[in-house]
């Protein structure tokens, strides 16, 4: 593949010294500028790349404390912003991702089809039977989340890793704001979405051997569930109320109200009707029955309308000719080449 825009990588770096060699080895001669992220890692990884790698590509970046995979990248986004390079691309250092499938993710960018490329691991179905039904399942249940909070209805594998994003999109993102840790792949759709970018699915393999990961999912789903219902409220606010108003901004409030008389008038009658031992008159039923109707008439509705609002249009085409190519004023962390 070649491509005159100056593409960068992310490599966030924490417990992946057994690995992180053979990653870096692997990525593409057209890639400009590889960033390794030692996210105040306890192997040092970030100098034993620089005492055992001789790529000239290489930029280690240091946290004096662990800030989690968001931090990681978010500081290695704003390193490639401020070195000019029009594409980052984030993979991990644990060799589950494989730096060869890069021009399917470079592809829809460098095309103008896309601002922001990610994995889906999904694809394929042969390898979808492969793979165990528990992890099938908490997939299909993060995706349907994820897409209700980020307002991308037509992506799968929310949580995965491997993405590209144009620099002039990454450059509007909210850096302080962005969730640091495991939540970090699930918040960027997120923000994304407040900018109006276009996210793109590319069918991608991954390739498991001896990691172990660091989540532990009875420890965070509390955490990922109040996340997402807060982003979530946050989105339908901004979207339906704050930058416009349209017919789904009637139907939502229309369909939560008629929804909740019809739960509550219907569930008092009811619990009557049982007490005294007598049938509900078919005039009371109908009266429940027809708001729990139209609420979710109303709520389908709306849902119909979110799904047609998913962005179409690539942001960074937009920003070309109004975003300076000049390197930030970042403050970044220690540094060493390699």
């Amino acid at each position: 593949m070649s491509s005159t825009a100056p593409i960068a990588i992310v490599i966030p770096s924490y417990r992946v010294k057994r690995h992180i060699l053979e990653v870096i080895e692997a990525v593409p001669s057209f890639v400009r500028r590889i960033y390794v992220v030692d996210d105040a890692c306890p192997e040092n990884s970030g100098e034993y790349v620089r005492r055992e790698c001789r790529d000239p590509r290489i930029r280690i970046l240091r946290h004096v404390e662990n800030q989690g995979v968001g931090g990681a990248v978010m500081t290695g986004y704003q390193a490639a912003i401020a070195d000019g390079m029009d594409i980052i691309v984030k993979i991990d250092g644990d060799g589950q991702m494989d730096p060869t499938q890069l021009p399917s993710f470079l592809e829809p960018i460098l095309t103008g089809e896309a601002d922001y490329t990610k994995g889906n691991r999904f694809f394929e179905l042969e390898r979808v039977r492969e793979m165990p039904r528990l992890r099938l399942l908490g997939n299909a249940v993060l995706s349907f989340l994820t897409k209700l909070s980020s307002g991308y209805w037509d992506i799968f594998d929310p949580t995965n890793g491997y993405t590209a994003i144009h620099a002039n999109v990454a450059r509007l993102l909210p850096f302080s704001k962005i969730s640091r840790r495991y939540f970090f792949e699930t918040d960027m759709l997120f923000r994304l979405n407040t900018l109006r970018a276009v996210v793109v699915d590319v069918p991608m393999s991954a390739r498991y051997a001896d990691e172990v990961s660091n989540l532990k999912v009875s420890h965070v789903i509390g955490e990922f569930l109040l996340k997402h219902s807060l982003n979530c409220c946050k989105r339908i606010f901004y979207n339906y109320y704050l930058r416009d108003l349209s017919i789904a901004s009637l139907e939502l409030p229309l369909a939560g109200m008629l929804l909740l008389f019809g739960v509550i008038f219907g569930s008092y009658h009811w619990l009557e009707s049982a007490r005294i031992g007598q049938f509900t008159a078919a005039g009371t039923v109908m009266i429940a029955a027809v708001p729990l109707i139209m609420g979710l008439q109303f709520l389908l509705g709306f849902f119909a309308y979110d799904m047609s609002l998913v962005p179409i249009h690539p942001l960074h085409k937009r920003l070309r000719s109004k975003t300076s190519h000049k390197p930030l004023p970042l403050k970044l962390p220690e540094e060493g080449a390699a």
